[in-house]
């Protein structure tokens, strides 16, 4: 009798998660992005990148996956290992302390590769479902591993770039005399001159950002919990552009001179970050984004609504997705949709809609 093979995902062959880890809370929300990035790579459908450029705007283009996973195009999907929830290792040096997991971190014989994080996002979102098609948006949250990885990377493309003292230089005159970060009214007085540096910085070195942030769409009809025809994309930020998003709203937003908003908070993170890494060498993660919450809730860092990423965003591939759901028969394997939990909105409409085309 021949043996059946196990429920599995499009181009996952090596990887730290197998079995039902492959489709649990909170994880299928990552492998089934993983394994969509493998189909559109052997299909050669690039993804939209977003990245900027010396005048600090967020430009729109192509990247291939092999850009993404960081790997040369010989280098075949079963090649890979993809470990997720994992540390990358190559950034430790950059930090005293523990620099923690990112979502996904690819691995190609035992080297690390490429970091990234897995944002999965539905379109359209609640503030832009009633507007026209071509307006919908989706809303991005994003934690606060994602900014520390920003970070990092860029302390590693600044180091590796031998720029650790032009950084400096921009940085330390604007941030040597802060003592208190906590302090909502030193940062509010130094707002201003925290975003020019920053901005100064990129403007600099925007020739070396790298991808960071995956963000898989899945389009729903409206609000109903039904797949659209045109149903799934990959976006793709560099870790320059993630911070545009929060370095633009900090300019646009006023900070009470009682409170500092989440925006200008991030903003003023990463200034820390960047001077400590330029004049120590090292960086104090823990104590950034501890001393540095300005009173709100830690586990998030700032989320955007589809009012504010449509304007980033700006592809018809954002309301127009690339590939077709029918695409979930190719990449959900060997009867893997059986394994999902219906109480969740993704996994629900993946499993109806993939059980009707599994029947037809």
């Amino acid at each position: 009798m021949k043996k059946e093979n196990p429920p599995s995902l499009y181009g996952i062959h090596h990887s730290n998660r197998a079995g039902n880890e492959l489709w649990g809370k909170n994880q299928f929300n990552s492998t089934f992005p993983v394994a969509l990035s493998c189909y559109m790579r052997d299909q050669n459908i690039k993804a939209v990148y977003l990245h900027i450029n010396k005048h600090l705007e967020v430009e729109v283009s192509e990247i291939s996956f092999n850009d993404i996973f960081g790997i040369k195009k010989e280098v075949k999907n079963k090649d890979l290992f993809f470990a997720f929830e994992s540390k990358f290792e190559p950034y430790s040096p950059y930090a005293y302390d523990d620099i923690g997991n990112i979502d996904l971190v690819i691995k190609h014989n035992e080297q690390y590769i490429r970091p990234l994080e897995i944002k999965l996002t539905v379109i359209p979102d609640d503030s832009t479902s009633k507007e026209k098609e071509d307006q919908w948006g989706p809303e991005l949250v994003i934690r606060p591993a994602t900014t520390i990885y920003a970070a990092l990377g860029m302390a590693h493309s600044i180091t590796t770039s031998d720029n650790i003292d032009n950084v400096r230089g921009i940085i330390e005159p604007v941030c040597s005399d802060i003592k208190y970060w906590d302090s909502h009214e030193t940062i509010n007085l130094r707002k201003q001159s925290i975003l020019n540096a920053i901005d100064a910085v990129h403007s600099q070195l925007f020739y070396l950002q790298q991808p960071l942030l995956m963000q898989p769409l899945w389009k729903t009809e409206g609000k109903k919990p039904k797949l659209a025809e045109n149903a799934f994309d990959i976006f793709i930020w560099s870790d320059f552009a993630l911070c545009r998003l929060f370095l633009s709203k900090s300019r646009k937003e006023n900070n009470h001179h009682d409170g500092i908003n989440r925006w200008m908070r991030s903003s003023a993170r990463l200034a820390r970050f960047l001077y400590e890494f330029s004049t120590r060498g090292r960086v104090n993660i823990k104590a950034i984004y501890t001393e540095m919450s300005f009173g709100k809730q830690t586990d998030k860092e700032f989320a955007a609504g589809g009012k504010v990423t449509r304007t980033f965003m700006n592809s018809q591939r954002r309301y127009k997705p690339v590939l077709p759901k029918s695409i979930l028969t190719k990449i959900i394997l060997n009867g893997g949709e059986k394994q999902l939990s219906p109480e969740r909105r993704f996994d629900a409409t993946v499993y109806f809609t993939a059980s009707q085309l599994f029947e037809k």
